[in-house]
């Protein structure tokens, strides 16, 4: 998959991950927002390290990503650089606030950002 493949499924609205389960060892699929650059995806997670899913891929990190017609894995990380955060912030927030009918500022501020590399 070439970069020109990847910015074709930067319009998708949402993106498939599967984690981990942290006790169970089983799969866990969520949708949910995302952007891009480069090979790495950005998504927020609104209930920060409460989500189950955070939980799930700190203790595997190792993760499942479907988008579009993309099926491919992927390694998780928190974000944990300033200028990483802000650009996650910046970009998934740009691209949701056009089409959402509420505010998403709190969101933006609050939410904990993390990041998938791409094995593609």
């Amino acid at each position: 998959m070439d970069a020109a493949d990847l910015d074709r499924l930067e319009g998708e609205s949402f993106v498939y991950l599967t984690t981990t389960g942290r006790v169970t060892g089983t799969p866990h699929r969520i949708e949910i927002w995302f952007a891009r650059r480069g090979r790495t995806l950005y998504l927020m997670s609104g209930g920060g390290d409460r989500s189950d899913w955070v939980r799930n891929l700190r203790r595997h990190p190792a993760v499942h990503i479907e988008l579009g017609d993309l099926d491919t894995t992927g390694h998780a990380r928190l974000v944990t650089d300033a200028n990483e955060d802000a650009l996650a912030r910046e970009i998934v927030t740009e691209k949701y606030q056009p089409r959402y009918s509420g505010d998403l500022t709190k969101w933006r501020r609050s939410s904990l950002p993390v990041a998938i590399d791409l094995d593609v």
